[in-house]
């Protein structure tokens, strides 16, 4: 019976910050989501190539044939189906906002250059440059939550670990804001870190396109497709005790997507929950 209400206690605990987070994700108005996508390179140009869409339409009506107009209306009705039809199954399956806005974000570029095509070939092929020139200049904003956890220099990490006053484990992200899956992934870390910190665990996050050299001395590799990143190691008084990925992931065939499930699972954060809330 101690134990049920030492859990009940810790789970309103909990209850209350995801509730608090989510409260203060409402107070963003419109006015916050547009200067969003002002401020934001990545979201801007994305509007901008996009409404150019529209402004090209309407200039097109005017020189193409009846035929031609008539075919373009009924694929933009198909694409149009198509992408929404899409876009349901990604919010029902996209664990992330930021997942969800990459993979619409395509969708709506592969449909675009396919309606282009049907108008000129130079226009789709001027949108496969626009989009092209996009992806090197601007990247998609990660999530800028942090929850519970630390943002970390490595000095900060080793002093840490090593130091006998803090948790007894570190539950630490190593993590590089260029890597497309470290954005898309980037809402995990912060959502289980105000889940499952305590007293013994505790949550850090690495940055390592700020200290790249860092990465070396916990064998992740940087280079080539960041393949490696996200990395997540478990610490107990400063020793590794797990990692996701394992060093040995690139000798496999594939590693499953990461999930909040799948790091839950993998390090067991349900499981060290429990025995904290047992020993209280």
């Amino acid at each position: 019976m101690a134990l049920e209400r030492r859990w009940i206690i810790y789970t309103n605990r909990t209850v209350k910050k995801r509730m608090q987070r989510k409260r203060m994700e409402k107070k963003k108005n419109p006015l916050t989501w547009l200067n969003l996508l002002v401020s934001e390179p990545y979201y801007l140009f994305h509007f901008l190539a996009f409404f150019s869409y529209f402004v090209v339409r309407s200039s097109a009506s005017q020189v193409l044939s009846p035929h031609i107009l008539h075919r373009l209306f009924h694929r933009e009705i198909q694409a149009i189906l198509a992408f929404s039809v899409l876009a349901v199954i990604k919010v029902v399956k996209e664990e992330t906002w930021e997942g969800f806005i990459s993979d619409t974000l395509f969708f709506a570029k592969v449909f675009l250059v396919a309606i282009s095509l049907i108008m000129d070939y130079h226009l789709a092929l001027w949108y496969i440059v626009v989009f092209s020139v996009i992806f090197i200049l601007a990247q998609q904003p990660a999530y800028e939550g942090l929850g519970t956890s630390k943002k970390l220099t490595p000095l900060q990490l080793e002093a840490l670990l090593t130091e006998g006053n803090t948790s007894r484990f570190w539950l630490v992200e190593f993590r590089a804001l260029c890597s497309p899956t470290c954005i898309r992934t980037s809402l995990f870390f912060p959502d289980l870190s105000i889940t499952y910190s305590n007293k013994n665990l505790s949550f850090g996050i690495v940055d390592l396109g700020l200290f790249p050299n860092v990465a070396e001395k916990f064998g992740i590799s940087v280079g080539g497709s960041m393949a490696q990143l996200p990395t997540y190691i478990l610490f107990e008084n400063a020793v590794e005790v797990t990692r996701f990925p394992e060093l040995d992931f690139e000798a496999k065939a594939s590693h499953p997507p990461i999930t909040k499930k799948l790091l839950c699972r993998h390090f067991e954060l349900d499981r060290r929950l429990l025995e904290y809330i047992k020993g209280r």
